[in-house]
């Protein structure tokens, strides 16, 4: 792919401004400073935990941010390249509702098997709340994890199977404003300010 680090392929550049929101200008400037924190052109996923660390600092944001590494990393190769962070990155920060959605189905969705169960979802919330420590303020119907699974899924689980569909989910979703914000906690933020903090 060219000399390794300076600057983006045609054919990628071409395939990033076609398959993301980012115009060129923009993504060039990601990759800048991409490849100034990741000299080798993959972030690593203690990286990208002590990133979320920084931004989390009353919390232990390390589960989450496994499981958010895991939907960058599309290839599952253990290392996220900067076409899969400018990807995610350009869903999470920029993308419709329905693109979001997706992104989150694909998070709540540990074994990729088309179904969120209780089990997936208890997963990802306990991770949210171990997260944000203290920092959210919840009713009474929600302040363990183990509540707030079962409002959700009385909520989404139309056919009451245990399971949710990616339709149940997303309509369901669009019906609880939260799911999508504490599916962002910081999502943007972190993606966003990824590369600038793995170097610190």
């Amino acid at each position: 792919m060219g000399k390794s680090g300076s600057k983006l392929s045609p054919d990628d550049m071409q395939d990033l401004e076609k398959n993301t929101h980012f115009e060129r200008k923009e993504i060039q400037r990601w990759y800048r400073d991409f490849m100034k924190d990741c000299p080798n052109g993959c972030l690593k996923k203690e990286e990208f935990q002590s990133v979320y660390q920084q931004f989390f600092p009353e919390g232990d944001p390390s589960k989450f941010a496994h499981f958010v590494f895991n939907v960058f990393d599309s290839d599952k190769d253990g290392f996220i390249t900067f076409k899969e962070f400018l990807s995610a990155l350009s869903v999470t920060s920029r993308g419709n509702l329905d693109e979001k959605l997706d992104w989150a189905f694909n998070l709540y969705d540990l074994d990729h098997d088309g179904f969120i169960t209780r089990e997936e979802m208890l997963n990802i919330v306990e991770a949210i709340y171990a997260m944000v420590g203290n920092a959210m303020d919840l009713p009474e119907d929600e302040n363990t994890p183990e509540k707030r699974v079962t409002k959700i899924f009385s909520q989404m689980d139309q056919n009451n199977d245990g399971k949710l569909t990616k339709d149940e989910f997303r309509e369901g979703s669009k019906c609880d404003p939260y799911i999508v914000k504490a599916l962002s906690a910081g999502l943007g933020d972190v993606g966003g300010n990824a590369t600038e903090k793995t170097a610190t």
